[in-house]
C-alpha cells in the first residue's frame, strides 16, 4: 500500500497548522484507529543547504506534515476529512511516496 504525505499550507492559502488545536487531537485518534496514520508533525523554522551556488529561500508556506497509507490517491484525499486545516478552507497538497526497487 503506497505511503502519501498531506502538506498543510500555511499563510495567504488558508489557517496555520496552529490553528484549531483542539481539532487535531481527534483527527489523528481518527486516522490511528482506522490503520492509516504512519506520521506527522507540524514543521517549525529551518534553512536551506547546498554545497555549491546560491542557497534558495525555504519553503516558507509549509507548516506540517501527515503521512498517511492508501491505496489509491483518491482514497488518500477521502482521509483529509477532519483535517483542520481542510476543514477551515486551508489547502492540504498531497503527493505520493515512491517506493523504493
Amino acid at each position: 500500500m503506497p505511503d502519501y504525505l498531506f502538506l498543510m499550507h500555511d499563510g495567504s492559502s488558508g489557517p496555520t497548522v496552529e490553528a484549531h488545536q483542539e481539532d487535531w487531537g481527534a483527527y489523528i485518534g481518527r486516522l490511528q484507529a482506522s490503520g492509516h496514520f504512519q506520521g506527522g508533525s507540524a514543521i517549525g523554522p529551518g534553512m536551506c543547504a547546498r554545497k555549491f551556488g546560491d542557497v534558495p529561500q525555504i519553503t516558507a508556506h509549509l507548516s506540517g506534515f501527515i503521512r498517511v497509507s492508501a491505496d489509491r490517491q483518491n482514497e488518500a484525499r477521502k482521509l483529509l476529512a477532519g483535517n483542520p486545516v481542510f476543514e477551515a478552507g486551508g489547502t492540504v497538497e498531497i503527493r505520493e511516496l515512491p517506493r523504493g526497487g
